[in-house]
């Protein structure tokens, strides 16, 4: 049985619009709270966490409603970066958590995400019974089951609590941090974490108005960071997303390092420490082939997965590997979290940068990368694309050019109504042409 209402990251959608209704989210969780209440208990919790999209009143309601129609204690967390909720699962000895957030997306998007009680993402399998639950009756509470709600004052506190202690007592002072937190869900962590470690911080992206969550700011566009930390003479500059899972580093100069540059930098610092396990990193298909090479170099494994951190995560627990991530600044370390924590790896940069007293620009570029080219291309929610005589054919001829030159990736979003067109190459012009020919042909499709 294939999921149809979660994508590759829980459910996700343009607000107030099928599928991400009030209505559905109130059906979702009575279905998980029936699902996690299936041993007929009555004493079962779950935490629910949020960012700052003007919606996620809404679902938040919505949620909670459902939830507890079936018995299940709500705890409201408030905003809250996305690996707050995984840690609070798990210290709380509650059986679900809820995330609401659409990461990256712009704020008219939202999405809901589950974690179970080991504070890991659910299972595909646990979607799937999940949404055969709301296919049928659920089964109410009794009038004196129901469940009660309530919200809590000190989840921020433990989160930032945990999150200063990965760096074993190391501290920021002398650094001059400016930090985006993308008006999202970090803004009052990761500026409280940085300055209480003694740290000179400046602050993006702190001010969200329930519209203004990734708007020019963050992971994905930081150009503000940049220009920021060049102008104030910052030592580095931390770029979150909206629910700050991921993470892109800005060195003195104003240059980036995403995903695999940091996940390269620290899958070599902890093989020279002893402390890589597998002596692997577990990688997505969409990482710099830069990274596979530096990492074989080095006599690193790089075991790669379909895109989605939660397939990292789940191919790390499998493999008892403790370093995974994404190109796009998921960095997902299970020494200390159970899935991507951008405020987590920017620390581990920082205290690296201290520890070694070496700059930003110094450890910021550890490979080079091979010139990689995304696009994506957008088709009308319902369509096939790729069934289509034309797009196989543009497929067909793209990898014939790059055979032996390079390679192609084209896969379907989980999250929205397009087709992600990749490919690596040393010849750019060929790259620039196999990459416009398919998204031409997906688009005229």
């Amino acid at each position: 049985m294939e999921r149809k209402l979660f994508g590759t990251d829980g459910v996700r959608g343009r607000a107030n619009q099928p599928p991400m209704t009030a209505e559905m989210a109130m059906r979702l969780g009575a279905a998980a709270g029936r699902y996690f209440r299936r041993d007929g208990s009555v004493a079962h919790r779950v935490v629910i966490g949020k960012d700052t999209r003007l919606s996620g009143y809404m679902f938040e309601n919505a949620l909670t409603a459902g939830l507890t129609s079936t018995g299940m204690n709500v705890l409201l967390l408030g905003p809250v970066p996305t690996p707050a909720v995984g840690m609070m699962v798990k210290s709380m000895r509650a059986d679900v958590g809820v995330m609401i957030s659409a990461s990256h997306n712009a704020h008219q998007d939202n999405g809901i995400k589950f974690f179970g009680p080991d504070g890991f993402k659910l299972s595909d399998e646990a979607e799937i019974e999940i949404e055969a639950l709301m296919d049928g009756e659920i089964a109410l509470a009794a009038a004196e089951n129901i469940g009660s709600a309530k919200r809590i004052d000190d989840g921020l506190f433990r989160y930032v609590e945990r999150v200063k202690s990965t760096i074993g007592g190391a501290r920021l002072n002398g650094l001059k941090v400016v930090v985006d937190c993308a008006n999202g869900a970090a803004y009052r962590a990761a500026p409280q974490v940085l300055w209480e470690l003694g740290a000179d911080i400046i602050e993006l992206g702190v001010s969200p108005d329930g519209t203004n969550i990734n708007l020019g700011c963050g992971s994905t566009h930081t150009d503000i960071a940049q220009k920021t930390v060049r102008e104030t003479g910052a030592d580095v500059g931390l770029c979150l997303d909206g629910d700050a899972d991921r993470i892109m580093v800005v060195d003195e100069n104003g240059k980036v390092a995403d995903g695999d540059q940091i996940m390269g930098l620290f899958a070599s610092l902890w093989a020279d420490e002893g402390r890589l396990k597998g002596n692997a990193l577990v990688a997505t298909v969409m990482s710099n082939l830069g990274l596979e090479r530096f990492l074989g170099a080095r006599n690193i494994g790089l075991h790669r997965t379909g895109v989605g951190d939660r397939y990292v995560v789940e191919t790390m627990r499998a493999g008892n590997y403790n370093l995974g991530g994404e190109q796009s600044g998921h960095i997902v370390m299970t020494d200390f979290a159970t899935t991507g924590d951008g405020l987590l790896a920017g620390l581990q940069f920082l205290a690296e940068m201290k520890r070694s007293g070496k700059t930003a620009s110094q450890l910021r570029q550890v490979f080079d990368p091979v010139p990689q080219l995304l696009k994506n291309a957008s088709y009308d929610t319902g369509a096939t694309p790729m069934e289509t005589r034309l797009v196989k054919q543009a497929i067909a001829e793209a990898e014939a050019q790059l055979n032996g030159k390079g390679r192609l990736l084209i896969r379907k979003s989980g999250t929205e109504p397009v087709i992600r067109v990749m490919a690596e190459c040393e010849d750019e012009s060929l790259l620039n042409t196999v990459v416009d020919d398919v998204v031409r042909a997906v688009e005229a499709a």
